[in-house]
């Protein structure tokens, strides 16, 4: 019985064991309810690399980050003090039974970048701080003013250099007492007598003090006391030190080391300052260079590189246009008459034409009718028929007037008015730069810490590789420098090399500022922690794509678990374990369709994902590629950012591919240049247009459309249904309804916006918001309506047994069918559920929606319009957060605009749309400042054939069948 009893013991033991390892081998999910995922149990291994895939709304992010990263988060909470958590308040738990074997969880979204116009590359990874402080211990400060260097010099130090010269020197000691002022000085000449000093030099001359000096009271002197004469010879070094210890007590810190032989004057200093131009400055500090600090940032725009300010664009938005033909755009104003009558005036004192087109007048004349002339006499001269014209007044300039009167009115509608003509331009004091002109000073080898962040990455690390540094600088920036090098090896090894480090947060793409927090984990050193990222691959050029998937491993071989929601084909099959959800979004998704190794997944016949990774089901390449309408929009000697004067043809008529690695200039030309100038002509934007030449071919296309990844809507009060005009036939048709007719209801009633039908309680939001003071702001459900926005009496009212708040509720695809004999309804059902939306509700709120999903609700709105078929359609990496069965969705919507004669211009890199494109327009080589040309244009075809082409490289492999 005993030895029975012992055996059924060691069982028992190592099916604990086997348990137990089991939990510690493997994150355990059990019941997962949330959103659409059908109470399903995931499996995924530890300190491995595990790719989460599927279609758009088939639950990845819901298992993921509302899950897995949400159930992370809540624990952390928990395990904080009863204090800390009054601040945080209760976090809900998510809809799950239990997850066993959860590591300590960080999240990596592309929704994380700071917006904070403050923030850049260099602050975000830490480097900036880094910067900061090398700057301050072994930069070189320099006046601003003339340039000199600024030294602080000890007593010891000074009497150390002069020994130093050549035995014989005669030379004297002087203490500059005063220095370029007015005055006679008697008083300070009877005092020099009284402590018993015998010379003087005043304005260059020695002078005994026994004699009488007389100085002109009205003229600027220069005199300095003789301290002492002495000889480098023997030993001088105590009477040295004292005379210059004396010398630099009575001149407040300065002496001169005067060398009569040669007539020369060596200037010394214990203070921080430049004797030269009188000025004094503080010694530098970590925060001399912070321009989120008032002792380093610009005081004019407070650190910010930029202020709001009248644009002269536009004041004068075309100048082809003469000031009669309605030039200055202000002075179509009502009220304007007076200011048309002062510019007239000017003319004929200046003697130049209103009828003459603004362009073809002299940049003086100009400059004096949008600056004037100022308050002190200015003298502006006009060469004409080689007579000189000489004028003065008092004219303030249109600029001026408009911002005198932006600052003294209490009028709402005119602030209104002149904020038309403002925009935000670049600080004229610091030009950019952010930093006071004392920072901008402080140099290593030569470049001051603001021209070191304007340099890209891979230029940065460059520069700090090749610095010169004394023995003693090396010794105090060795650890700076080791941090410094380490992050930018980390942000090269993510491929963000052609980023610089003064780059704005807030324009980074999604995908960028993922993995410059990819590279900023990896620099922590982190073991044992459970990364949850959400697709890191956007952006990336297919050439980076194996220096993304090697930093993802290097993050799994520290020892954590790397989970990524990820479509990008070579990360899935890259990956040690992949789970497949779906089979479809929305109500069809939810579930895990199969998971295990690639091989597995590709071996799958119930999984969408393996049956493209087996190359089962592909997106076909065109028969024939479009030969367009024959007309082309031209950008010419497009410059700004890293573009090198190119010169652009966009053929109409087709659907054009901008590709090129990541930082070669895509944005620039498409988004900031052609797009910019597109719309300033079309609708009079604000943007300025990065520098080009011109734009040709304009006439030849009706409209503009950027279909940009920008949210829909900033509230939860924005949804899919109130941005694509949904919600108005649908209001219309509750408000005809018979029990409607009879209470008196009109469509206003059904609409949450208004007072009437909506719930008061929350407002019509279904939800309130809890401020929540330093923390972001709660939103909790409406307690009253549950949710509902509407009211009792109002959800009375029901259209084949739904209430509009059930409409609200319903998915696309579900209303499509609910509502199929509205034809107005159904056509913009259709062009959502056409590019792939079928499973997002009416009634979602916007600020839920993905990048790619607003932007494809752009898209279906634009679709169900009625168009001419000559607009210009711009998108920015469309396939965002799509499947492969998305992205052929998508193509078939974006082949439906171009064949009604519209044109379709696309910034992407993924190959399966690359190769569909009628033409193809490839920047490069690399990124950065190695960026900015046009490697080569044409059809895919075509553009196989160019071997500098790293898009055609890869665009190869799609094409072989075809060549």
């Amino acid at each position: 019985m005993s030895l029975w009893l012992f055996i059924f013991d060691w069982n028992g033991i190592v099916n604990s064991n086997k348990w137990i390892m089991s939990k510690k081998n493997y994150l355990l999910v059990k019941g997962a309810r949330e959103h659409n995922l059908k109470n399903i149990d995931v499996k995924i291994p530890r300190d491995k690399f595990v790719v989460i895939t599927g279609l758009s709304g088939s639950g990845k992010s819901s298992l993921a980050f509302d899950t897995i990263y949400a159930e992370g988060q809540r624990r952390y909470v928990e395990s904080l003090s009863a204090y800390a958590r009054q601040f945080l308040g209760l976090m809900e738990k998510p809809d799950v039974d239990y997850i066993e074997g959860l590591s300590p969880a960080i999240s990596i979204e592309q929704k994380s970048t700071s917006r904070n116009p403050r923030s850049t590359v260099g602050t975000v990874t830490e480097i900036y701080d880094y910067l900061r402080l090398l700057f301050a211990r072994i930069g070189k400060p320099h006046c601003y003013q003339c340039g000199r260097p600024v030294e602080r010099q000890t007593v010891q130090q000074i009497v150390d250099t002069i020994l130093s010269w050549e035995k014989g020197t005669r030379f004297q000691v002087l203490s500059p007492v005063v220095r370029g002022r007015k005055g006679e000085y008697k008083e300070v000449f009877n005092q020099f007598r009284k402590e018993g000093f015998v010379r003087v030099r005043v304005d260059g001359q020695i002078h005994s003090l026994d004699e009488e000096i007389h100085l002109e009271k009205n003229k600027k002197h220069n005199i300095e006391l003789v301290v002492d004469r002495l000889v480098i010879n023997g030993d001088i070094q105590k009477r040295l030190t004292e005379s210059v210890e004396l010398a630099l007590k009575q001149s407040g810190g300065l002496v001169y080391i005067n060398k009569p032989d040669v007539n020369e004057d060596v200037m010394f200093s214990e203070q921080f300052a430049c004797a030269h131009c009188n000025l004094s400055f503080e010694e530098p500090a970590p925060r001399t260079f912070s321009f989120n600090s008032p002792y380093g940032a610009c005081p004019k725009c407070d650190g910010l590189g930029v202020l709001t300010q009248i644009d002269p664009t536009l004041v004068v938005p075309d100048e082809t246009l003469s000031i009669n033909q309605g030039a200055i755009a202000v002075l179509s104003g009502r009220h304007e008459g007076w200011l048309y009558e002062m510019i007239a005036s000017l003319a004929r004192k200046l003697g130049f034409s209103l009828d003459t087109p603004w362009k073809d007048l002299p940049e003086e004349i100009r400059h004096v009718i949008l600056y004037g002339t100022g308050d002190e006499q200015v003298k502006f001269v006009y060469k004409r028929q080689k007579a000189y014209v000489e004028w003065h007044s008092s004219y303030e300039g249109v600029v001026n007037n408009l911002l005198r009167r932006y600052k003294q009115t209490s009028s709402s509608h005119v602030r209104r008015w002149i904020e038309g003509f403002m925009n935000s331009l670049v600080c004229d004091e610091c030009g950019g730069t952010r930093l006071r002109k004392e920072a901008l000073a402080v140099t290593i080898n030569g470049k001051n810490i603001h021209q070191v962040t304007e340099l890209s990455i891979n230029e940065a690390k460059k520069f700090f590789t090749r610095l010169r540094l004394t023995n003693q600088e090396k010794q105090i920036a060795h650890q700076i420098l080791k941090e410094i090098d380490q992050r930018l090896q980390f942000l090269i090894n993510v491929g963000l090399d052609y980023l610089t480090l003064s780059r704005t947060a807030g324009t980074l793409s999604g995908g960028e500022a993922q993995r410059i927090r990819l590279a900023t984990q990896i620099g922590s050193q982190l073991v044992g922690v459970l990364y949850i990222l959400d697709e890191p691959s956007i952006g990336l050029h297919q050439r980076d794509n194996r220096k993304l998937i090697h930093t993802l491993k290097e993050l799994r071989n520290l020892g954590n678990t790397v989970l990524v929601v990820e479509h990008d084909r070579e990360t899935i099959e890259e990956a040690d374990y992949v789970i497949d959800l779906g089979p479809r979004a929305g109500i069809h998704g939810g579930e895990v369709v199969v998971s295990g190794t690639p091989q597995t997944i590709a071996r799958s016949r119930k999984s969408l994902t393996g049956m493209y990774l087996a190359h089962k089901k592909t997106i076909d390449v065109p028969g024939k590629r479009r030969t367009g309408n024959g007309r082309f929009l031209i950008v010419k000697g497009a410059e700004g950012n890293n573009l090198k004067k190119i010169d652009v043809r966009f053929p109409l008529g087709k659907f054009i591919c901008v590709t090129g690695v990541s930082g070669s200039g895509k944005s620039s030309l498409v988004n900031e240049t052609l797009y910019a100038a597109l719309a300033r002509h079309f609708y009079r934007a604000k943007k300025t247009p990065l520098p080009h030449a011109a734009i040709e071919g304009m006439e030849y296309i009706d409209k503009v459309i950027d279909l940009d990844q920008s949210p829909i809507g900033r509230t939860p009060r924005s949804n899919p249904a109130t941005y694509t005009g949904l919600f108005t036939p649908i209001r219309d048709l509750f408000s005809q309804l018979p029990e409607s007719k009879i209470r008196g209801y009109k469509p206003g009633r059904f609409s949450f916006n208004v007072k009437g039908g909506r719930c008061e309680h929350c407002e019509g939001d279904g939800i309130r918001k809890i401020e929540m003071h330093f923390l972001p702001d709660v939103y909790v459900q409406c307690e009253v309506c549950k949710g509902k926005r509407y009211n009792r009496e109002t959800l009375q009212i029901k259209y084949k047994g739904k209430t509009i708040a059930d409409v609200l509720d319903m998915t696309v695809e579900e209303a499509l069918e609910f509502l199929a004999n509205i034809p107005a309804v159904k056509r913009r059902l259709q062009t959502l559920y056409d590019v792939g939306l079928g499973y997002i509700k009416l009634g979602q709120a916007a600020t839920t929606l993905s990048g790619g999903e607003a932007q494809r609700v752009k898209l279906a709105t634009e679709l169900s319009k009625i168009g001419t078929g000559n607009t210009f359609y711009i998108l920015d990496e469309p396939t965002t957060g799509l499947h492969f069965e998305d992205i052929r969705m998508l193509l078939n919507v974006l082949n439906k605009l171009v064949d009604k004669g519209n044109t379709v211009v696309v910034i992407e890199h993924n190959m399966d749309v690359i190769k569909t494109a009628d033409w193809i327009i490839d920047l490069g080589p690399e990124g950065g400042e190695k960026g900015g040309y046009i490697i080569a244009e044409g059809t895919p075809e075509e553009i196989v054939k160019i071997k500098k082409s790293y898009t055609g490289q890869f665009l190869k492999k799609e094409l072989n069948g075809r060549l």
